[in-house]
């Protein structure tokens, strides 16, 4: 079952998202509107993806990041069948490192 989240008040959150500076700006933010642990959970689906992308085994990656199995598996299903939002902003951190050296 989908819910639909293209709503108003995510559209708002969303410009409120892109109207950030830097990342002093995001830590700010992000520690009002998040918990700590909700921050974190963020976080760590974020380095699991990137270690699913570096073909590294859900041992490996349990252990350097403390994710569960179940949350590996829908990190790992949302970058089988997703929208591609991971690979999207994967490859424009790649490109910025590139540019930068």
């Amino acid at each position: 079952m989908s819910k639909k989240i293209r709503t108003e008040a995510v559209d708002y959150l969303f410009s409120a998202i892109l109207s950030l500076k830097d990342k002093e700006e995001c830590y700010t933010f992000f520690e009002d509107i998040c918990t700590i642990n909700e921050l974190l959970s963020l976080s760590q689906r974020f380095e699991v993806a990137k270690m699913l992308r570096e073909k590294k085994t859900y041992l490996e990656i349990a252990e350097k990041t403390g994710a569960s199995t179940a949350t590996i598996s829908r990190v790992n299903r949302s970058l089988n069948y997703g929208n591609d939002g991971y690979d999207m902003v994967f490859e424009r951190i790649d490109e910025e490192i590139k540019s930068a050296v």
